[in-house]
């Protein structure tokens, strides 16, 4: 499948310069995506909405998860219970902030998506919490 936003295929790698990134992202995304930061909860763009469509990687435009698998986590961000497709994210160890958690970061461009952790609904009992600035959207 091609991806609208760079003309790569889904399944290659995006490989940019820092300075490429900070200019093809805005400044919270930057920091999201290539910095690990997290958006304050609740603050969003995604976090509410109910709209069928697919949400994309803000830095590539990797297909990463869709609407349909999203749920309310009341956890503050867009949560879903599975990605799109398994090989789009990559889950790294990640130890910072004192806790043990799990990093998810799109497989394609290697951007800073969120965390995912055990306590989702089923069927896959995951919840990945992700960033409203790592993603775009699609509408349906």
């Amino acid at each position: 499948m091609t991806n609208e936003s760079t003309g790569t295929n889904q399944s290659d790698t995006v490989e940019l310069s820092d300075e490429q990134w900070r200019e093809r992202l805005t400044k919270p995304q930057y920091n999201v995506l290539r910095r690990q930061a997290t958006e304050r909860p609740f603050s969003g763009e995604y976090v509410h909405m109910k709209e069928d469509g697919t949400y994309r990687c803000a830095g590539c435009g990797a297909e990463l998860f869709n609407s349909e698998t999203k749920f309310d986590s009341g956890s503050g961000w867009p949560s879903f219970y599975e990605p799109a497709v398994a090989q789009a994210v990559e889950l790294r160890p990640d130890n910072s902030h004192g806790m043990v958690r799990t990093e998810v970061v799109c497989r394609s461009c290697g951007g800073h998506l969120g965390h995912v952790f055990d306590d989702g609904p089923q069927p896959t009992g995951q919840r990945y919490c992700i960033n409203s600035l790592a993603l775009d959207f699609d509408k349906k």
